[in-house]
C-alpha cells in the first residue's frame, strides 16, 4: 500500500513540475510580447497636452513685476511616444522669459503689456526638446503688469539685548552707523514701512567694547542699501563714588521758614572711570516739596531733580528728612 501511495506522489510532483514550467514559459512570452508592443506603440507619433513651468525674470531697470503671471503654460504638442512619456513623468527646468526683452518696443497701457502666446512660441520651442512640435499654447494672451520702484530713507531700529559683567557698563550710548538706510521697493509697500529692524543681537557678560557689523531684516520684495550696519558698544569699568549735596525746598510760602534735618543728603552711585574725577556735587540737585507736607507725618521724601545720565545704581542716604516749620 505504501509503495502505491509513493508512486502516486511521484506522479503528482512530475505533473506539477511540468505545469509550472509551462506557466513560467507563458509568463516570459507574455512579458516579451508586452515589451515589444510597448516599444512599438511608443515609437509612433501622438498628440498630447502638457503643463510646462515658466519663469518671468529680469524686468526693466527700476521696475518690478506687479501682477500675477502663470507659473505654467498649457501646451498642445505632438511627438514620439517616448518623448511625450518623458515629459509626462519627469520634471524639467522652467522656460525663462526675459521681461525686458519681450516687452521691448511694445506699447503699454499704464505699465500693462498684453503679449500673445504665439509671439512667444519660438522662444518656447528653443528651450524645449526639438523632438516636440507645439500646435497650441494656452492662455493665448499673457498679461504682464510692471510698476516703478521707489526709494525711501528710513531709520534703523536696533534690536539688541546686552548684559554686562559686574562693575562694567556703558561709557557712551549704544550707537549704529549708519542710523538710516535706503530701501527700494513698490511704492504701495514702502508706504507701510517706517523702520528697518536689525537681526536680534544678544550679548552676555560684556566687559569690553564691541564694534561689529550686524545684518538688517529686509521686508519681502524689497532691497536695502546698505544691507548691514555697524554696531558700536563702548564699555568701561565702573567704580563707586560718594558725594554730599544740599537739599533745597520748593513751593515754600513767603511767610514760612522750613528747616531740614539733615540739610544735606549723601548720594552713592556708580560711575565710569573716565568720568570719576570730573563728576561733582554741581551735577546734582536734591529737593523736597513743601506742598507734600502731611499733618500726620514729620518727614519729607528727597527727590533728585537733576543728575547725570551716565551714572548707575543711585542710592540716597537718608531717603527722607525731618523738618521744622517756623512762621513769620
Amino acid at each position: 500500500m505504501k509503495k502505491i501511495v509513493a508512486k502516486i506522489k511521484d506522479y503528482t510532483n512530475l505533473v506539477n513540475l511540468r505545469n509550472n514550467q509551462r506557466v513560467v514559459v507563458f509568463l516570459i512570452c507574455l512579458m516579451i510580447a508586452t515589451t515589444l508592443w510597448l516599444l512599438n506603440a511608443l515609437s509612433k507619433d501622438y498628440s498630447a497636452t502638457i503643463f510646462y513651468p515658466v519663469k518671468f525674470e529680469n524686468p526693466p531697470k527700476n521696475q518690478f513685476l506687479a501682477g500675477n503671471v502663470p507659473e505654467k503654460l498649457e501646451l498642445e504638442v505632438s511627438g514620439r511616444g517616448f518623448t511625450l512619456l518623458r515629459f509626462k513623468l519627469l520634471s524639467f527646468s522652467p522656460v525663462n522669459f526675459d521681461i525686458e526683452d519681450i516687452t521691448k518696443n511694445m506699447e503699454t497701457n499704464s505699465g500693462t503689456y498684453r503679449i500673445t502666446s504665439r509671439n512667444l512660441r519660438t522662444r518656447i520651442e528653443d528651450q524645449l526638446n526639438d523632438e516636440l512640435s507645439i500646435s497650441h499654447i494656452s492662455p493665448e494672451i499673457l498679461v504682464i503688469s510692471l510698476d516703478s520702484l521707489s526709494i525711501k530713507k528710513v531709520p534703523v531700529s536696533l534690536d539688541i539685548s546686552v548684559d554686562y559683567e559686574p562693575m562694567y557698563n556703558l561709557k557712551s550710548p549704544v550707537s549704529i552707523h549708519p542710523d538710516s538706510v535706503n530701501i527700494t521697493g513698490p511704492t504701495i509697500l514702502l508706504n507701510r514701512i517706517s523702520v528697518i529692524r536689525t537681526k536680534i543681537n544678544i550679548t552676555e557678560r560684556l566687559n569690553s567694547s564691541i564694534n561689529q557689523e550686524i545684518d538688517l531684516i529686509p521686508p519681502d520684495n524689497t532691497t536695502i542699501e546698505p544691507a548691514k550696519v555697524v554696531l558700536n558698544i563702548d564699555v568701561e569699568k565702573y567704580t563707586e563714588k560718594e558725594l554730599r549735596i544740599p537739599i533745597e525746598v520748593i513751593n515754600q510760602p513767603d511767610n514760612a521758614n522750613i528747616k531740614l534735618f539733615p540739610s544735606e543728603v549723601k548720594i552713592v552711585f556708580k560711575v565710569g572711570l573716565s568720568r570719576f574725577e570730573s563728576i561733582s556735587s554741581l551735577d546734582f540737585k536734591a529737593l523736597v516739596d513743601y506742598n507734600a507736607i502731611d499733618a500726620n507725618a514729620n518727614n519729607l521724601e528727597i527727590k533728585l531733580s537733576e543728575k547725570p545720565g551716565f551714572i548707575e545704581g543711585i542710592r540716597l542716604n537718608p531717603e527722607r528728612v525731618e523738618f521744622l516749620i517756623e512762621t513769620n
